[in-house]
């Protein structure tokens, strides 16, 4: 069983690789980076030229809710911190994670709040 979740785990970083080799975060245009365990959805945005965190939050945060409402309270609360950080635009990563279910939905309510990408 640890063969396989070890498997599932260097497979993420490997498409998390190749997806930080073609985008990254500048001030202009900061990256919105998401991670996903069993429990929680995280997601910063992160300027990589200067190597700092613009915004942050968690699920942890937010009620106990179903997952995926976590999910999109928290795509509203990150827009709202982007916005008083005086960030508009971002570039989205997914983190090796598919673009459905929470990630999705996060990214959805992201944009309802004002976040372009």
């Amino acid at each position: 069983m640890a063969k396989l979740s070890n498997k599932k785990q260097t497979d993420r970083t490997r498409r998390h690789a190749r997806i930080r080799a073609k985008i990254m975060g500048t001030s202009a245009r900061p990256r919105l980076a998401v991670y996903k365990s069993n429990r929680y959805l995280h997601a910063q945005i992160i300027d990589d030229v200067l190597g700092k965190t613009l915004a942050h939050g968690s699920t942890k945060e937010m009620s106990k809710d179903k997952k995926t409402d976590a999910a999109k309270k928290l795509g509203v609360e990150l827009a709202k911190r982007a916005k008083a950080a005086g960030i508009e635009t971002v570039v989205f990563d997914r983190g090796g994670f598919r673009y459905t279910g929470r990630v999705a939905v996060l990214a959805a309510a992201a944009r309802e709040g004002g976040l372009k990408f």
